[in-house]
């Protein structure tokens, strides 16, 4: 689980997209799309990773964040059918009226990426919760990344917080 009160908890940029993810909180907010507070603490001092979309980024520039490798051996894993499921459980904020994309992969250690959620657009100025399931061999280690994609808008921003993988569907 990581809420982000403290750092990125293994959670790590990646070096082939555009910008970074940041931490933030809302104490510090100015006029702009961020959220009143994170999701954890329902606080304006709680953190939260952000992008923003502003004239240093142009539109369809790619933030990516990804997980420490994940490993389904010798784990106590729920197999249904021969495949192995746990899940992703996050809680999301995309508001602006120009708002980017957020694109959640799963990523095998040999890099093939299948999109598991991607959403465009304006979603409201409140957090959303969203669980995804994670299926794959039981032998195949592998990564979630969250990909947060530009919009038009200056100060259109998308936020994630409460990040929690489980073994259970």
């Amino acid at each position: 689980h990581c809420n982000f009160e403290f750092d990125l908890c293994g959670w790590k940029q990646d070096e082939n997209d555009d910008f970074d993810w940041n931490l933030r909180t809302s104490s510090t907010r100015k006029m702009g799309t961020r959220p009143a507070t994170d999701h954890t603490l329902q606080d304006p001092s709680g953190h939260y990773i952000f992008i923003k979309s502003s004239f240093l980024q142009l539109p369809g520039q790619k933030a990516r964040i990804s997980s420490p490798v994940l490993s389904r051996r010798n784990k106590d894993c729920k197999v249904c059918g021969g495949v192995v499921l746990s899940g992703i459980l996050f809680y999301y904020h995309m508001y602006g009226a120009h708002i980017g994309s957020l694109i959640v992969y799963q990523r095998t250690t040999a890099k093939h990426e299948k999109i598991l959620f991607n959403l465009t657009g304006n979603q409201g100025n409140f957090w959303q919760r969203k669980a995804l399931i994670l299926a794959g061999d039981a032998d195949e280690d592998f990564q979630v990344v969250f990909e947060g994609i530009a919009g038009k808008g200056p100060k259109d921003g998308i936020a994630l917080d409460d990040l929690t993988l489980s073994r259970e569907c």
